[in-house]
């Protein structure tokens, strides 16, 4: 059973981004929304491709780290992967780059407009395997409808 929090959150992204097309505008929202609405998470936001590096953007939480290797840690894999990439220990995972040593599992999604990567967005939970199949499923929604909310750059 999908919990109700879910198709809310959803819903509330879809009139946040309704006739708003500035990505940036749309991502920190998406960013304030999550933290308010996603439970049992401690970090949410969105670093962005610059190059061969991901740079911070968008968030909501402690300050994060503001520049990410490609193909480093959890962020840098998903996006060097171009997939979703659900973790259930970070501690776990080979790598890993501790922006907020609280931290224990993480939930990254690529935010991908045909074929460019354009970042990455990324759920950080004190709670141990917080993230699962349904989770990954609606970030990735919430990516795919951030990208058809806004106008390329």
């Amino acid at each position: 059973m999908t919990p109700t929090w879910m198709p809310q959150l959803r819903a509330q992204a879809q009139a946040l981004f309704a006739g708003e097309t500035d990505f940036l505008a749309n991502a920190a929202n998406l960013a304030a929304l999550c933290w308010l609405e996603w439970p049992d998470i401690n970090w949410v936001g969105l670093y962005r491709r610059v190059g061969d590096e991901l740079r911070l953007g968008p968030f909501q939480g402690l300050p994060a780290c503001t520049r990410i290797p490609w193909g480093q840690g959890v962020c840098g894999t998903a996006a060097a992967q171009r997939r979703t990439l659900v973790v259930p220990d970070v501690h776990a995972f080979p790598g890993h780059i501790a922006c907020d040593g609280r931290s224990r599992s993480e939930l990254v999604v690529p935010i991908i407009r045909g074929p460019r990567l354009l970042g990455v967005l990324d759920f950080d939970s004190m709670r141990p395997a917080r993230f699962g199949g349904a989770e990954a499923r609606l970030a990735e929604e919430l990516a795919a409808l951030l990208v058809g909310a806004s106008r390329p750059d």
